[in-house]
């Protein structure tokens, strides 16, 4: 069976004088959650969009399941769940995963999708009675009740609380376990440090980085360090290693690239230094340079 569910190769995608997409290349592998991160106007929808048949390309190729993602028997392998849906508001929520479920071959049970899901008081209420949150998870199990192979989640978890987060959190990872891929995209970058078998970054229509989340974590050298001390706050600031220090109720945080000398500075300076604490940049922070390195590069090329 081939690894590669599906695929954008060179693929452009103008909307005018507007590239959304500008030689786009990407692969989804069986049995891996891929988490596709990149700002507003980065070319996620437009690629998204592009898997699922809904648009065509200009140029390049795009496949789903080794065929055109418009043919009907690769679309009866996939689970959608967007962030803009219209749902009729006066059908219960058994009824909407009911519905779906005849479209696919070989379903999940639909009382067992509303109990795997904890969503058993939603399921005689009618739609346009639920909340934001509700709505959401009404959708996610839409999304999942037939048994897709390749699961798209357009930010899932928008609207939902803590609890119904975490909820939809471990569904997700019980359906990888269980041998589905996945394609996620969410602005929430915990949820993909949390969620990702690997990252695909992407800016102007591009891919910028790739890899898992140690791989993404690794483009940014930057550590944070942070202790309490009775050093003077501009004493410590004027130190050539300390590149960002903020001060908050007698801690002091500090952004470096060389953490060791910042430790051997603060410790000959202050014996009794206490709360050390030095930590690796997150995904986020490696996102975040990532997308402005390439936006000033961008820039700079205009």
């Amino acid at each position: 069976m081939s690894q590669t569910l599906a695929s954008l190769a060179s693929t452009v995608k103008r909307f005018g004088k507007v590239t959304a997409l500008d030689g786009f290349d990407l692969e989804v592998r069986r049995g891996e959650l891929l988490a596709l991160l990149g700002p507003n106007g980065a070319g996620k929808s437009t690629a998204i969009s592009l898997l699922l048949g809904l648009q065509r390309p200009d140029s390049g190729t795009v496949e789903l399941f080794g065929t055109d993602p418009q043919e009907l028997d690769a679309r009866r392998r996939i689970g959608i769940m967007m962030q803009e849906v219209m749902l009729s508001p006066v059908m219960r929520s058994r009824e909407l995963i009911e519905q779906i479920t005849n479209y696919y071959p070989s379903p999940y049970d639909t009382t067992a999708v509303i109990r795997r899901l904890g969503i058993e008081a939603l399921a005689e209420r009618r739609y346009k009675d639920l909340s934001g949150g509700q709505k959401r998870q009404v959708q996610f199990a839409m999304a999942i009740c037939g048994r897709p192979e390749l699961l798209f989640l357009d930010e899932p978890t928008v609207g939902l609380d803590v609890n119904a987060r975490a909820a939809l959190w471990q569904v997700v990872r019980e359906l990888v376990h269980e041998g589905a891929s996945i394609v996620l995209t969410t602005h929430y970058i915990e949820e993909a440090e949390a969620l990702a078998d690997r990252v695909a970054v992407m800016a102007h229509g591009k891919v910028v980085a790739g890899g898992t989340v140690d791989e993404i974590r690794s483009y940014v050298s930057r550590k944070s360090v942070t202790f309490r001390s009775t050093l003077p706050v501009e004493q410590v600031r004027a130190w050539p290693e300390v590149a960002e220090l903020d001060f908050n109720a007698g801690r002091m945080d500090i952004v470096t690239l060389d953490a060791e000398a910042v430790l051997r500075r603060v410790l000959g300076a202050d014996p009794g230094v206490r709360d050390i604490e030095v930590k690796r940049a997150g995904l986020a922070e490696a996102f975040a340079e990532i997308t402005s390195d390439r936006t000033a590069a961008q820039g700079k090329a205009s």
